[in-house]
C-alpha cells in the first residue's frame, strides 16, 4: 500500500505526460504482479462497487477526530473532496497503537481488507477504519480513502496506462489495449497475460479497442483528393461493437459497458451473423419512415439506462444498429485490411441479414465542394455532420490523427444568464467550475443546462473568486449568484425534458465564450429556444 500511495502523489503532484509515464513504469518495475494488476484496474478508470456509506464515512470521521459536524461541512466545502476532507481532519498517526509502518501490500489490503469490510456489519465497519486510519500516515489515509469511495482520479488516461505497460513489456500499445478490453479479474495471472497473451482461457465476448476519429479542425482541401476519402454521416447514438463468436452474443458500448438484454431486437438479428463476427456501428433512435427513416439522440432517450426495457418502450421507442465497419470474419481479425476491403466484405455480409443490421450509406460526392453541401443538410437529416475515412486505411486503436476525421457542423447556440455554481471534481475540487445557466421566460430567468467545460483557467479563476465574494444562498455545496453574467452555450441538439424547469434538455452543452458585451436583458427567451426545439425536430 505504501509504494501504490507513493505512485499515487507522484502522478497527483504533476501534470507533464512524461513525468506520469516514468512514475508508471517505475511502479510497474517495483510492484508484485498481483498488486501491479489492482494497480492498472484503478488507474484505468475501474473501481470497487460501493462499500460504505458516505454518510458512514462522514460520522466515523467526526467520531476519529472530535472536531464538530460544521467543521467537516466546511472543510468539505473548501476541498470539495470527500476523502482528502477526512484524511485532513483526522489527528496524526497514533505511534502507540501500532506499528509505524504496516506495509501491507495492495492486493492484501484490497481482497482481504477493503473487499470483506463491506460484508460487515457498520458498527464492525466503523471500528476497523478508525483502527487503520490510526496507524496510517495522513497520506495513505486519503489513497486508501480513494480506494473506499471510488474516486481515484488522477489525471491518468487509459491511453497513458497503456504506454506504461507497452513500455514495461517492451510490446505494442495496440496489443497491450487489446488484452484490457472487456471483463477481466485484476490477478498475477492477468498481468502476465498483459505480457504474453497466454495462460488465461481467452474472453469469447470480449471486444476490440475502439478506433477514434479526431476533430477536423483544418479546412478539408487539405486533406488531398476527395476521392481518397469515404464520406459516412456522423450518427447521433451510442457507439457500440456487436460481437457473435461460438454461440456467443455481446454488445459492448464504446465505454466498455457491455448491453446485453438493453436491445434484445438487435440481438436478435446478431443471430443471423455467422459465427465469429465483429461489427462496429451505432445504436440509433428511430423516429419512423416518412418520408425517410430519421434517427436522433432524443428518440433513443428513453431506452438509455433500461436494463430490461418493457414491451411497452420496445413497441413506442424501437432502435436499429447501423454498422460502419467489420473487425472480425469467420474468427479472422479483419482490422489490418484497407477500408474499402473491409467495407466491401461488410456490404456482402449485411446483404444476408434481410436488412435487419443496416449498413451506415456512403455520402456519394464528387468533391469537396459537393460534400461541403452534403454536410449542410445534416441538421435537416438529424446527424452531426460527417465522417472522413482514408479509404486505404487499417482499424487503429484510440484517437489517432490522420485517417480518421470527424467533420460536425457549427453547434446550436443560446446566450445565457450564470444562475448556480458548484466545486468540480479531482483537480477541480477546490474550484467553482459547475454552472448552471438560465434564460427568460416571463420576465423570470428559468434554469435550462448545466455546463462544465469551455473556460480557460484564467476565466475559471477569475469567475471561482467572483462566485465566492457574491454568493447569495448556499444550498449544500451549489451556490446562488446574481443574475450578472452571460455565457454564449453551444449544444447539439435539443428536445422535451422535465429535468430542467425550461422543460428542455441540451445535448452535450458546454460553454463557447463568456459574453462580457452582453447584459443579462440580452440573454435568450425561453420563446426562442422553444423555436429551436422545432428545428431540431422537423
Amino acid at each position: 500500500m505504501k509504494r501504490f500511495t507513493e505512485l499515487y502523489l507522484r502522478l497527483d503532484q504533476s501534470n507533464a505526460t512524461n513525468d506520469k509515464l516514468e512514475a508508471l513504469t517505475d511502479y510497474l518495475r517495483e510492484a508484485p504482479p498481483a498488486d501491479a494488476a489492482w494497480a492498472v484496474y484503478f488507474l484505468s478508470g475501474r473501481r470497487l462497487k460501493r462499500l460504505l456509506k458516505r454518510a458512514d464515512l462522514k460520522q466515523w470521521a467526526l467520531d476519529a477526530s472530535g472536531y464538530p459536524e460544521w467543521v467537516l461541512a466546511e472543510t468539505y466545502e473548501a476541498v470539495g473532496d470527500l476523502a482528502e476532507t477526512i484524511a485532513l481532519l483526522l489527528p496524526d498517526r497514533d505511534t502507540s497503537s501500532g506499528p509505524a509502518n504496516d506495509d501491507r501490500c495492495l492486493r492484501n489490503w484490497i481482497e482481504e481488507r477493503l473487499i470483506p469490510l463491506g460484508r460487515e456489519p457498520e458498527e464492525t465497519q466503523g471500528q476497523r477504519l478508525k483502527t487503520w486510519w490510526a496507524t496510517q500516515s495522513a497520506d495513505e489515509r486519503f489513497v486508501l480513502n480513494k480506494l473506499m469511495t471510488g474516486a481515484l482520479r488522477v489525471g491518468v488516461s487509459q491511453k497513458l496506462v497503456t504506454r506504461a505497460l507497452a513500455q514495461h513489456f517492451d510490446t505494442e500499445p495496440a496489443l497491450i489495449a487489446q488484452r484490457m478490453m472487456g471483463d477481466w479479474e485484476p490477478t498475477a495471472e492477468f498481468f502476465a497475460f498483459l505480457e504474453t497473451g497466454d495462460g488465461l482461457e481467452q474472453n469469447l465476448a470480449a471486444p476490440y479497442p475502439f478506433f477514434l476519429a479526431a476533430p477536423l479542425e483544418q479546412v478539408p482541401t487539405e486533406l488531398g483528393d476527395a476521392s481518397d476519402w469515404q464520406a459516412e454521416w456522423k450518427w447521433d447514438g451510442i457507439r457500440a461493437q456487436i460481437i457473435r463468436r461460438q454461440g456467443d452474443i455481446a454488445i459492448w458500448s464504446r465505454g466498455e459497458e457491455r448491453l446485453d438484454a438493453r436491445f434484445p431486437e438487435i440481438e436478435a438479428a446478431l443471430g443471423q451473423l455467422p459465427d465469429g463476427t465483429v461489427l462496429d456501428g451505432e445504436i440509433l433512435g428511430f423516429l419512423g419512415d416518412a418520408p425517410e427513416p430519421r434517427y436522433t439522440f432524443a428518440a433513443l432517450q428513453p431506452r438509455i439506462g433500461r436494463k430490461k426495457p418493457s414491451a411497452r418502450i420496445l413497441e413506442s421507442h424501437p432502435v436499429e444498429f447501423m454498422a460502419y465497419d467489420l473487425l472480425e470474419l469467420g474468427g479472422v481479425d479483419c482490422r489490418e485490411l484497407p477500408l474499402a476491403e473491409r467495407r466491401k466484405r461488410l456490404a456482402e455480409l449485411l446483404a444476408t441479414t434481410h436488412g435487419e443490421l443496416k449498413l451506415s450509406p456512403v455520402v456519394n460526392a464528387d468533391d469537396w465542394s459537393a460534400l461541403t453541401a452534403a454536410r449542410e443538410q445534416s441538421r435537416e437529416r438529424g446527424v452531426e455532420g460527417l465522417m472522413l475515412k482514408e479509404k486505404a486505411s487499417a482499424y487503429g486503436v484510440g484517437r489517432q490523427r490522420g485517417s480518421w476525421w470527424k467533420w460536425k457542423v457549427e453547434p446550436y447556440t443560446v446566450d445565457a444568464v450564470l444562475l448556480y455554481a458548484q466545486p468540480g471534481s479531482g483537480r477541480r475540487s477546490n474550484l467553482f467550475t459547475d454552472y448552471t445557466f438560465g434564460v427568460w421566460q416571463d420576465g423570470q430567468l428559468v434554469t435550462l443546462c448545466k455546463a462544465y467545460s469551455g473556460l480557460d483557467n484564467a476565466e475559471i479563476r477569475e469567475l471561482d473568486r467572483w462566485i465566492r465574494g457574491n454568493t447569495l444562498e448556499r444550498f449544500g455545496p451549489v451556490r446562488a449568484v446574481p443574475a450578472v453574467h452571460v455565457f454564449e452555450i453551444g449544444f447539439e441538439a435539443i428536445w422535451p425534458s422535465k429535468r430542467h424547469k425550461a422543460g428542455f434538455a441540451l445535448r452535450f452543452p458546454r460553454i463557447l465564450r463568456w459574453r462580457r458585451d452582453l447584459a443579462p436583458a440580452d440573454a435568450e427567451q425561453l420563446v426562442d429556444v422553444a423555436r429551436l426545439a422545432g428545428a431540431a425536430e422537423d
